[in-house]
C-alpha cells in the first residue's frame, strides 16, 4: 500500500509584496488586502494540505543591510502574519494556519493569550512557528544574544506559554447557566515564573482549549495536551534539532532531497525526540520543497540546460537574496575569490550558512562564483539532480522519498499568490491523489488531528 504523506505550504515571502519582480504582479492583487491570501489559502485547503506556515522577519535589517532587504522586496516590507491569521481562518474550515512568532520579541503572556484566542476562534487549527531571531532585538530595547542562548530563551519562553495555557485546572471552567456559576477560581493556578529571561505571573485570562482537558492535572510530561496549538520549528543546527525533538509537532526541514539525506535528517530528529523522552512519531519532519512543474520531458531539459550558464547579473541576483537571508551584505564581494565565513556574525542561522555552502566541502574550496552558480543551477528530477520535471516524474520522486526514506512529507515553498499555487499544484495534486499519497479528506479535530491521523 502506498505510504500517505503530509503536505503544507511555506508562505516564503511572508506577509509582503507577493509576486513582486515577476509578471504575476500584473494580475493586480493588492498584497496589503486579505483577498489575495484568502483566495490562495482556499485553493490549498481544496488541495488537501495540512497547514500553511507564514514566514516572518520583524526587522527590515540593520542600517548596513536595510537596502538589501527592501531593494527588491526580498526581505521587506512585511506586515504581521499573526494579524492575517483570522482572515485565513474565516476563508477556510479545515486547514491549519501557523504564523511565525519570535520567542525573543513577543512576551510569553501576550503570546499565550493571543494563541489561546486564535485556537478557540479556529476550532483548533492554530499553530506557532517558533523562531529565535536575535538581530531584531534592538527594536524592543533588548540585548542581542548568541545563537545557542537564543534557543535557551526560546525553550524558557515556550515552557512559560504552556504553563499559562494550562493554568485553568479541571473544574475551573463550569459554564452552568442553571446555577449561574461560570467558573471556579479555586481551580485556577496563580502561576509564577522567575527565570533567566522572563518574569511572568499568571493565570492566563483564557478558558481551557476545546476538545481536551487542558488543566495542569491533564498535561503530559512534555507540557502539552491534545488541545494545544501545534508547534512548528525551523532550526537545523544541533540546538535547533534538539528544540524540535523536545517540543515540536512539525520540524520544517532544509536538507538535500535524496533518500540518504532525508533518512539521515529524520534520524537526527528522532534521536532528539527520544533524548527528550518523546517518540520519533511525535514530530513530523517535513522537507521544504520547491518543484518546477513542466509539461514534458523535453521542456524539463530546456529549463535545466538554460540554467547551466548563469550571467554575472543572475549570480548577483542570487547573492542579493542570500545577503537578505543572512542579514549580511555579501554583494560587494569578489565573485572570483572564496568567501570568508568570518563575515557572518553570531546572529546568522547555521542553516542559512550551510544553505549557501551547499554540497561544497568548505568555503575556501572554491570561489564564490561557483557557490552561486550551484544555487542558480537547476536539475531534472528524472535524474535525481533537481526538481524540474513533469507532474508524474515529481510524484515518482515524492513517492520514492516516502517509501525508501520513510519520509513524513513536504512543505511546498512559494509566495501566497494564486499563480504560484496553481503553477505548482494544478497537475501535481491529481497525480498524488491518484497514487494515494495525498489526503482527500481531513480528520476531525483541527490541526493536531490532521498531523496525527496517519
Amino acid at each position: 500500500m502506498t505510504r500517505r504523506q503530509h503536505f503544507g505550504w511555506f508562505f516564503s515571502r511572508g506577509f509582503g509584496p507577493q509576486a513582486w519582480g515577476r509578471p504575476d504582479w500584473r494580475w493586480g492583487y493588492d498584497w496589503t488586502k486579505p483577498d489575495l491570501y484568502q483566495h490562495s489559502v482556499r485553493e490549498l485547503e481544496q488541495a488537501g494540505l495540512d497547514l500553511v506556515i507564514m514566514e516572518d522577519a520583524i526587522s527590515t535589517g540593520t542600517p548596513e543591510t536595510l537596502d538589501l532587504r527592501v531593494r527588491s522586496a526580498y526581505g521587506g516590507p512585511k506586515h504581521d502574519p499573526l494579524l492575517l491569521a483570522p482572515y485565513l481562518f474565516q476563508a477556510t474550515s479545515r486547514i491549519g494556519i501557523v504564523p511565525t512568532i519570535n520567542a525573543g520579541a513577543t512576551p510569553p503572556y501576550l503570546a499565550a493569550r493571543q494563541a489561546a484566542t486564535l485556537q478557540h476562534l479556529s476550532d483548533g487549527r492554530f499553530g506557532i512557528n517558533v523562531v529565535t531571531d536575535v538581530k531584531s532585538a534592538r527594536h524592543f530595547g533588548l540585548e542581542e544574544i548568541d545563537h545557542d542562548a537564543a534557543y535557551d530563551r526560546a525553550q524558557e519562553w515556550l515552557d512559560v506559554v504552556r504553563e499559562l495555557w494550562h493554568s485553568w485546572g479541571d473544574g475551573a471552567y463550569i459554564a452552568d447557566a442553571a446555577t449561574g456559576h461560570f467558573a471556579d477560581g479555586s481551580h485556577i493556578r496563580a502561576t509564577r515564573h522567575d527565570g533567566e529571561y522572563f518574569r511572568v505571573e499568571g493565570p492566563l485570562n483564557a478558558i481551557p482549549f476545546t476538545g481536551s482537558a487542558s488543566g495542569p492535572e491533564n498535561v503530559d510530561a512534555f507540557g502539552t495536551t491534545a488541545g494545544d496549538p501545534a508547534i512548528v520549528s525551523p532550526g537545523g543546527s544541533g540546538r535547533g534539532l534538539g528544540f524540535a525533538g523536545a517540543n515540536s509537532d512539525v520540524q520544517l526541514a532544509l536538507a538535500p532531497l535524496n533518500v540518504d539525506a532525508v533518512r539521515a535528517y529524520r534520524a537526527k530528529v528522532a534521536e532528539a525526540a527520544e533524548a527528550a523522552g518523546r517518540t520519533a512519531s511525535d514530530v513530523k519532519t517535513l522537507f521544504v520543497f520547491k518543484p518546477e512543474v513542466v509539461a514534458s520531458e523535453d521542456e524539463a531539459k530546456r529549463v535545466v540546460d538554460a540554467s547551466r550558464h548563469p550571467s554575472d547579473d543572475e549570480l548577483r541576483a542570487v547573492l542579493l537574496g542570500q545577503s537578505s537571508d543572512a542579514e549580511t551584505d555579501l554583494t560587494g564581494l569578489d565573485l572570483d575569490e572564496p568567501l570568508d565565513p568570518s563575515i557572518f556574525g553570531p546572529h546568522v542561522s547555521r542553516g542559512t550558512i550551510k544553505g549557501l555552502l551547499g554540497t561544497a566541502p568548505s568555503f575556501d574550496a572554491q570561489p564564490l562564483r561557483d557557490l552561486l552558480a550551484a544555487k542558480a543551477r537547476k536539475g531534472a528530477v528524472l535524474d535525481r539532480e533537481g526538481l524540474v520535471g513533469t507532474a508524474g516524474q515529481l510524484a515518482d520522486f515524492i513517492e520514492e522519498l516516502g517509501e525508501d526514506a520513510a519520509g513524513d512529507g513536504f512543505i511546498f515553498s512559494g509566495d501566497l499568490h494564486p499563480v504560484t499555487v496553481h503553477r505548482m499544484l494544478d497537475d501535481l495534486v491529481p497525480e498524488l491523489r491518484r497514487r494515494g499519497i495525498l489526503r482527500t479528506s481531513y480528520a476531525p479535530g483541527g490541526l493536531r488531528a490532521n498531523l496525527t491521523d496517519f
